[in-house]
This record gives C-alpha cells, sequence and structure tokens, in this order.
C-alpha cells in the first residue's frame, strides 16, 4: 500500500478532490476546501507531581467554519500526529454538513498518555490547554468535545479554565460535559445510536430483516458497545468483536456462535482496553487472530476502532455473506478500497454519515447549553432517530438518482452545502 494509505489527511484530501472534480468546482474553491483554515500548534508546560516540569505538544485545527462555529473533539494520544488532526477536522465539515446541523469542522489533539498521568496532572494538562488557546474558543468560534481517551471531566476542567479566564458561565463553548453540569442525556449513547439507526435504514432498503442478521465489530469502546447494545435490543446477533490492549499492542477476536452478551464484553475487557482470554473461554468464547472479525460469515461489519483497516489487501478476507459495512470509526477504508467494495455489491455507509450521531447529539447539548433550557432522554434520542434518518435517506436518494456510492452522495451533498456557504459568504 502506497504512504497516501497510511496518512489520513491525504486521505481526506483525495476523498475531497475526487468529488471536486465530479462537481467541477472552480480553483480557489478547491484550494481553500482542501486544506484547514487555521492551525494552532503549542506547547503545554504541566508541573508534574514529582516537582518536574513536563512539556506537552498539542494541536487546535479549524478546517472551515463558513456554516457556524468549529465543531470538534480533542483527543489525548501518545501517537497523536497533525496530519490525524488535519483529516479529522475536514471529515467534521463534511460530518456537520451532511447532517444538517449549523456548526463547522474542527479538532484538537495532545500528544501524551493520560494512562500515564495522575488525576492532578491531567487537570493541569486540560487547563493548560485551554490557556494557551483560549482567545480561538468559545460557543461562538470553536466548541470543543471529548474524543480519543478524553471524558467529561477532562471538558469539565477545560469549561472552568475558561470560565475563569472569560470571567463569565460559557456552558456552550464545550461539550461532552457530565449531566447537571451541562452536559445532555443521551450522549454517552448517541454515536453508537446513531449508527444503528443508520443501519436500520439501509436494511429497510435492502429488503433485510434486522432480526434475520448477524454482525462482526472491530473496537468495543464507547460507540461500539451502545451500537452493539441497540442491535442485540433489534434482535439482530453479535457474532465476533475484536480488542487491542494499548500496552502491549496486541489484539485478539473473539467469537460465540449463539451471539455475544454486552455486559459479558464488558466485563472481559482488561485494564488496557484488552481481553480477559482465559474468563472469555470460561463463558464460551472462542479466541481467533485480531484480524479474523473481518473474515467472519456475517451479514455486517462495523468496522469501531482504527483508520485503514479495510484495504485492497485486506478485501478477500471478507466473506462473500457480507452485505453491509457500517463504518462506525473515522476512515477505517482506505479510498483506493471503495471502488472495490462497491463492486462486490457490499453497502457501504460512509463514517462521516454513519458515526455522526455524537456531533448532533453535542449540538443539542450546545443548544440546550445556550438557551439554558434542558430536554429529556426520550426527546433527545428522538430528534437524534430523526436527523440520522433523514440524512441517510438524503445521501441514498442521491447516491441511486446519480448512481454514486454512499460516500461520494455523502460527499457531493456535504460540500455543495459548504460551497454554497463559502460563496454566499463571499469568502470565493
Amino acid at each position: 500500500m502506497s504512504e497516501q494509505n497510511y496518512n489520513p489527511y491525504k486521505n481526506a484530501q483525495a476523498q475531497f478532490d475526487k468529488v471536486a472534480e465530479m462537481l467541477d468546482l472552480e480553483a480557489g474553491t478547491r484550494e481553500l476546501l482542501r486544506q484547514p483554515m487555521q492551525e494552532a500548534h503549542f506547547t503545554i508546560p504541566v508541573k508534574m507531581d514529582d516537582g518536574s516540569t513536563k512539556v506537552f505538544n498539542a494541536y487546535r485545527i479549524k478546517h472551515n467554519d463558513s456554516r457556524g462555529p468549529a465543531k470538534g473533539g480533542i483527543r489525548f494520544h501518545p501517537n497523536e500526529t497533525v496530519d490525524t488532526v488535519r483529516a479529522l477536522s475536514m471529515w467534521m465539515t463534511w460530518k456537520c454538513a451532511v447532517v444538517d446541523i449549523p456548526l463547522g469542522g474542527g479538532k484538537g489533539g495532545v500528544i501524551c498518555d493520560p494512562r500515564t498521568l495522575s488525576k492532578g496532572e491531567q487537570e493541569r494538562l486540560c487547563r493548560g490547554y485551554v490557556r494557551r488557546i483560549h482567545a480561538q474558543l468559545g460557543p461562538n468560534l470553536d466548541v470543543a468535545a471529548p474524543d480519543v481517551m478524553t471524558n467529561s471531566q477532562h471538558m469539565l476542567w477545560m469549561l472552568d479554565e475558561y470560565e475563569t479566564i472569560a470571567g463569565g458561565r460559557y456552558p456552550g463553548m464545550i461539550t461532552g460535559k457530565p449531566v447537571g453540569m451541562g452536559g445532555s442525556l443521551g450522549r454517552t449513547e448517541a454515536t453508537g445510536y446513531g449508527v444503528i439507526y443508520c443501519l436500520q435504514e439501509c436494511l429497510n432498503k435492502l429488503n433485510m430483516d434486522i432480526k434475520n442478521t448477524t454482525v462482526s465489530m472491530q473496537g468495543f469502546g464507547n460507540v461500539a458497545e451502545y451500537a452493539a447494545r441497540m442491535y442485540i435490543e433489534l434482535g439482530g446477533k453479535l457474532v465476533a468483536i475484536s480488542r487491542t490492549d494499548r500496552t502491549t499492542g496486541t489484539t485478539c477476536t473473539i467469537k460465540r456462535e449463539s451471539g455475544c452478551d454486552v455486559d459479558e464484553l464488558k466485563q472481559l475487557k482488561t485494564a488496557d482496553g484488552g481481553i480477559d482470554r482465559e474468563k472469555a473461554k470460561e463463558l464460551g468464547y472462542e479466541i481467533l487472530p485480531g484480524d479474523a472479525w473481518i473474515s467472519q460469515d456475517v451479514d455486517i461489519l462495523i468496522p469501531a476502532a482504527l483508520e485503514n483497516q479495510i484495504t485492497p489487501e485486506v478485501l478477500p478476507m471478507i466473506s462473500s455473506k457480507v452485505k453491509v459495512i457500517c463504518e462506525a470509526a473515522n476512515g477505517p477504508t482506505t479510498p483506493d478500497c471503495d471502488d472495490l467494495i462497491r463492486e462486490r455489491n457490499i453497502f457501504l455507509i460512509p463514517d462521516f454519515l454513519c458515526n455522526a450521531g455524537g456531533v448532533t447529539c453535542s449540538y443539542f447539548e450546545q443548544v440546550q447549553c445556550n438557551t439554558n433550557y434542558f430536554w429529556d432522554k426520550d426527546e433527545v434520542l428522538s430528534k437524534l432517530e430523526h436527523n440520522m434518518k433523514n440524512a441517510f435517506q438524503s445521501v441514498y436518494e442521491l447516491a441511486q438518482e446519480e448512481n454514486l456510492s454512499m460516500r461520494d452522495a455523502a460527499y457531493v451533498i456535504a460540500i455543495k452545502r459548504v460551497v454554497n456557504a463559502v460563496e454566499l459568504r463571499g469568502w470565493v
């Protein structure tokens, strides 16, 4: 595979370039939208518990805010790269546009491993992040959120630091906060549920009853957990999942033909994200190699972990029984694999549509915070289902009318909406 296929930013640009050519976008518009409009690269000095000072490298990147304030999470990860953040900020622009919420795209990251930091060190890191770029953040500028290895507590520390500096209460400047402190009910479930709302619509189009389907899944973090819960509640059978131990890097797949139980799977998770293999065996699970999740004889594959997992080299491993791929992760399929998947008549629900439930609910949280009026959980999830299914329907109809892949159709809708915004603003 080429270097491009391993670089998420080059992948994001390649996906955009393909649709820009289809739409015959003017050169200046292409140049504006194929790169971020603003990048902040900075360092955060943190006083450690032992009295030493450690310096962390960090980013906040805004791709485009023509449709509204930039929106995107902040990741803490030891292998974070600027190109990953750039790609994710671009995908956030298209994600907000395809589900038609009035936000743009942004993303942040800190190169660190929070598992090696004490609670106090994590708090000082969060507050340091905000101190360095507080002027660029805010409910009307750039709204952050939790992402990989960050959580609601991190968000609340960041909010508190921002409000201390700004001298007021601005709960809409960040989302993913604890419920009762400006957080929205339903936010925990939102991304995973959104995946299944899209899957339900897809199966309806394919005349498949969800009760007669099977799934194999990569990953079992928050998104995968709630996707699995809803899928099983609707009558589907989860056959296999894979997990990676973050400390050792080893991955394994566990499988049970009779179906996996979500509560059991949670019990099997180790502190480092792996699987307690001995306990899994006791519960009747079969232990398989890490990449075995993708070769299972199931109807649906849900990659919900890492980017670049489905490639031309990997594609032959996918069973002929597979009819649907739900991209719950960001960028799990390399661009050079899309046409090959379509040739196999596999229905692919693209990532920035499939996993947009999270940002949609974050938007709901922002609205609730800015109005100081909060909704009950049923109202949140009802609005989420409505938005996700409407977005899927719009993409599906365009794909059918123009004989496009679902990814290309989603990009066409999203990019047209952003192009319209930058043109109306007079930026191009």
